[in-house]
């Protein structure tokens, strides 16, 4: 009778360490509510019912500040989580994943390492100050614009036909994956890289195939298969001088001092020559 009892007592804990941990009252929510997922039709979500699991999890415009508990879906595949209030994203457990929209949060970092798998990445307006892609060599489709992005390398991902990454703070940007031909002349598929003022040389295939392709840039970005010192002076040669000035913006020609170059493309140089 006593070990009976003692059984009885512990099955609500036992119960409760096979629950999947979910904060977030809004989440939580929308995942017991979705009987494709609570398939029990109880108030919580087992870990039996996250890990088989292999649909799709569209959360979004659902004011939810915190995701976690998402880490036990290990075969979703689908996760669309945008317009929320999301400062952090874990999904380092979801091997599966193919498809990720994460945008417009307030999302500082995003590691998608882990998934390899993943074809679609759209994860604009947030605050991202890097994307790491490395691993993602699947990857298809990449849309990152609205973000404080400052240095994209996408070498390694020779299936891409699509980048945005329009309104960043780039100052380096790498294309040369080996397929660039495929990027902006496939349907549907775009290269923009507008709107990143401290970014001039792009690195890609063929600097001249690029230049004839892709219009949507800057006019102070262009191409090269190797933005190096050499190839930035190369392309400063092609530039005529207007006028030199001094920290005021007045004429002159005086050295031993800091002056501005002025060129007819819009740039400007700052040196200071010595004599």
């Amino acid at each position: 009778m006593k070990k009976l009892l003692l059984i009885l007592l512990c099955l609500p804990f036992i119960g409760f360490g096979q629950n999947v941990y979910i904060p977030d009252a809004n989440f939580k929510a929308y995942l017991v509510g979705n009987t494709a997922i609570n398939t029990n039709g109880d108030a919580e979500i087992q870990v039996s019912e996250a890990t088989v699991f292999n649909g799709d999890i569209y959360c979004q415009g659902m004011s939810i500040a915190d995701l976690t508990g998402i880490e036990a879906f290990t075969a979703l595949t689908y996760l669309n989580c945008e317009d929320n209030q999301l400062t952090s994203l874990d999904i380092s457990n979801n091997l599966a994943l193919n498809s990720i929209n994460c945008s417009n949060n307030q999302l500082t970092s995003i590691d998608v390492s882990a998934a390899t798998a993943l074809i679609n990445l759209q994860c604009y307006d947030n605050q991202l100050t890097s994307l790491n892609i490395n691993q993602n060599t699947a990857l298809i489709y990449l849309y990152c614009s609205y973000n404080q992005i400052i240095s994209l390398d996408i070498s390694q991902n020779p299936s891409l036909i699509s980048l945005n990454c329009s309104y960043n703070q780039l100052v380096s940007l790498d294309v040369r994956n080996g397929n660039n031909i495929i990027i902006d002349t496939l349907q549907h598929s775009i290269f923009r890289t507008k709107n990143n003022p401290t970014l001039s040389c792009i690195n890609v295939d063929d600097a001249a195939w690029s230049t004839a392709t892709w219009t949507n840039i800057d006019p102070q970005h262009y191409f090269s298969n190797n933005c190096n010192t050499t190839a930035i002076q190369e392309h400063t040669t092609n530039k005529e001088l207007l006028k030199v000035t001094d920290l005021l913006g007045r004429e002159t020609k005086q050295t031993n001092q800091p002056l501005f170059y002025i060129y007819d493309d819009g740039t400007v140089e700052k040196r200071i020559v010595i004599e």
